[in-house]
């Protein structure tokens, strides 16, 4: 993704494009719809896997299919974006996006969904670095600049509380599949809207597409994603299993030997050599391994457990959304220029474990005030903690030439992190709830006590597996990120990230 160097005019920057504002509103409305499409479905699962007759092994690829394909794709998407156009790049992601949402909302079975989810990923990863890139150019004055990202910035982070809370209006009162439709429209209004309210110069001639590291970069990732999920339903033992993490490591491997090789790069190592970076990188992945496992099990437990609407499940996630953003914007915001980063990355993986630890004490028919709420904030205030200074210490000093990369970088590392902590923690929970029931149930007269109870068992078991690894978080960012306070001189311009939460 090329980032607007300092001294590099764009056309336009004598004259303000005077439809900027409004070419604001079209690429933040595509985020937008990028943004809480990783969240939306969550609400919707429990009804499209009972339509669709869906494995409880397999339900998590609903979720996995959009972010590994969208993490391990953005790389070459900014890349493409580059080649062919900022512009161009955008209308095709959105024109793509609305036909896999499309055929999602048509699916008959379940494959057909799982590959409509990858496919909206594939256009997510085209779709997200072109958006950035526009808005990057389009807003060439450093204050207009600073306004717009700021929007852009609180569309990213309140995406995901949109998305549950549309996800279960939808679910509710029209039918699961309307989650997928309702980016047709949103789309189709997008696309013409960018036709008449964008401007860009055309693609680089010198831009290339390294084909051979996104094959090898996605290929070692989904093997790796698919050994978790194959792990439930084979067991460990499996000879599958171990060969597909086998498969997955020896591609990752290949993929950093092209890196070196490459005439250009997909991700130029020296970016993840700089070990302020590496640390955030890691800590951003094993943070969004707990939060994205905790979305699923909790939607399930929310509606199929507690009985809840989908429209109560949805309002349900607010206050952990409403404590990532008061985490964000009104402590990290305030204390970074003060404190080293680690101060506040540290703490906030402590909250979130803890958080999570409080889940861990869930039943069949707990509280949501005194049990489910508390840990919720928790999750949240730590997550805010973490967000920020990750973000803003992955971004510092990075010469302009790879502002790009390293944003997607961080974003895929975020995405990723997600795809196989939803994995993970599935195949774990279900595993633990199929061994619970095995062992309690004793006759058919227990069924509608035991299984409840075995089910939130392997939530529970899963759970704490997700505490542990935020506190490997907490240890990698004490242990890693060394940068000191950047102080109170005007940050460098850095992209912003191209989804958050």
């Amino acid at each position: 993704m090329r980032i607007t160097r300092k001294g590099e005019a764009f056309e336009g920057t004598e004259a303000a494009d005077p439809h900027r504002w409004w070419g604001l509103v079209v690429i933040a409305l595509a985020q937008l719809m990028v943004v809480l499409d990783a969240t939306i479905v969550n609400i919707a699962l429990p009804s499209a896997q009972r339509a669709l007759g869906m494995s409880d092994g397999n339900r998590q690829w609903v979720i996995t299919a959009y972010t590994l394909a969208f993490g391990g794709l953005l790389l070459l998407g900014g890349r493409i974006a580059d080649l062919v156009g900022r512009k161009r790049t955008f209308v095709i992601g959105l024109i793509g996006f609305a036909t896999a949402s499309a055929l999602g909302g048509a699916a008959t079975g379940s494959g057909m969904l799982f590959g409509a989810r990858a496919l909206q990923g594939a256009f997510a990863a085209v779709l997200a670095p072109s958006a950035l890139s526009l808005l990057t150019t389009t807003f060439t004055d450093p204050r207009e600049r600073g306004k717009a990202f700021g929007i852009y910035g609180a569309l990213a982070g309140s995406g995901s509380a949109i998305g549950f809370i549309v996800g279960g209006l939808l679910t509710e009162y029209l039918n699961w599949r309307w989650c997928l439709y309702v980016n047709v429209p949103i789309a189709i209004i997008a696309v013409f809207g960018a036709f008449a309210l964008l401007r860009d110069r055309p693609g680089y001639a010198d831009a290339r597409l390294d084909v051979p590291g996104a094959v090898l970069g996605c290929g070692g990732l989904v093997a790796i994603v698919y050994g978790f999920s194959e792990a439930e339903p084979r067991g460990w033992t499996d000879p599958l299993v171990p060969a597909l993490f086998g498969t997955g490591v020896l591609l990752l491997v290949a993929f950093v030997w092209w890196q070196t090789r490459a005439p250009v790069p997909l991700l130029p190592l020296h970016i993840v050599r700089d070990r302020n970076r590496a640390g955030c990188f890691l800590t951003m992945a094993l943070a969004v391994i707990g939060m994205f496992g905790l979305f699923l099990f909790m939607t399930y437990y929310l509606q199929v457990i507690l009985g809840y609407s989908p429209v109560r499940t949805g309002l349900a996630f607010l206050p952990l959304t409403a404590a990532i953003i008061v985490g964000s914007t009104q402590i990290s915001a305030r204390l970074l220029p003060r404190v080293a980063p680690r101060m506040l990355m540290v703490p906030g993986m402590v909250f979130a474990s803890s958080g999570m630890v409080v889940l861990t004490g869930l039943t069949v028919g707990s509280s949501y005030t005194t049990e489910i709420l508390p840990a919720l904030l928790l999750m949240g205030l730590g997550m805010g903690l973490t967000f920020m200074p990750v973000f803003a210490t992955a971004t510092a000093g990075v010469p302009p030439q790879d502002s790009g990369v390293t944003s997607a970088t961080v974003n895929t590392s975020q995405q990723v992190g997600g795809s196989i902590g939803t994995a993970l923690l599935n195949t774990i929970a279900t595993t633990s709830s199929t061994a619970y029931i095995a062992a309690h149930l004793h006759g058919p007269a227990q069924r509608a006590t035991v299984i409840p109870e075995g089910v939130v068992h392997g939530y529970t078991v899963a759970i704490w597996w997700a505490a542990g690894v935020m506190l490997l978080a907490a240890l990698v960012a004490g242990l890693m990120v060394t940068a000191k306070p950047p102080g109170r001189a005007a940050p460098a311009e850095a992209p912003v990230p191209e989804s958050a939460v």
